[in-house]
């Protein structure tokens, strides 16, 4: 079963940019090799660590997301753990929380139709159409310049 994973890893600040791309090349071939796809790759470039982590106080920052099975992140994991570049790792399931959020996303969103259509209204809000007291922001007149000047 293909799953959708984000992984996301730090590499120390003193690797070049073909060691990078080296280590993105090593999870590609793992990706591949064992049917998965990387779905995108983001390289978020050289930042600050939140606390030191050994001697470096930063590193470059990289995220795919990869479309794949377990045994995939499996290998994926146990290179990076002893791959020295590698400063930290963390590989998150993102389908999960997408299947724990859209049924009742989609259920409000079908009850809120049915109920218009009972009510003689087309079943999407239309631009502009909103609930009483919301407020449009352009037109906030909540803070007016001009009042409070005339003393």
């Amino acid at each position: 079963m293909n799953r959708k994973y984000e992984l996301v890893y730090v590499v120390s600040p003193d690797a070049t940019d073909a060691q990078i791309a080296d280590l993105h090349t090593q999870v590609e071939g793992i990706t591949q090799r064992l049917n998965g796809q990387i779905e995108k790759t983001d390289n978020w470039g050289r930042r600050k660590l939140a606390y030191e982590i050994g001697p470096h106080k930063e590193g470059t920052y990289v995220l795919e997301v990869i479309n794949g099975g377990g045994d995939v992140m499996k290998e994926i994991d146990r290179r990076f753990k002893v791959t020295d570049l590698v400063i930290r790792h963390l590989i998150v399931r993102v389908d999960e929380e997408q299947s724990v959020v859209e049924p009742p996303r989609n259920r409000r969103t079908e009850t809120t139709r049915r109920r218009r259509v009972a009510r003689g209204l087309p079943p999407d809000r239309l631009p502009g159409e909103g609930q009483r007291g919301e407020v449009d922001e352009d037109r906030d007149d909540r803070f007016d310049m001009n009042e409070g000047l005339d003393r």
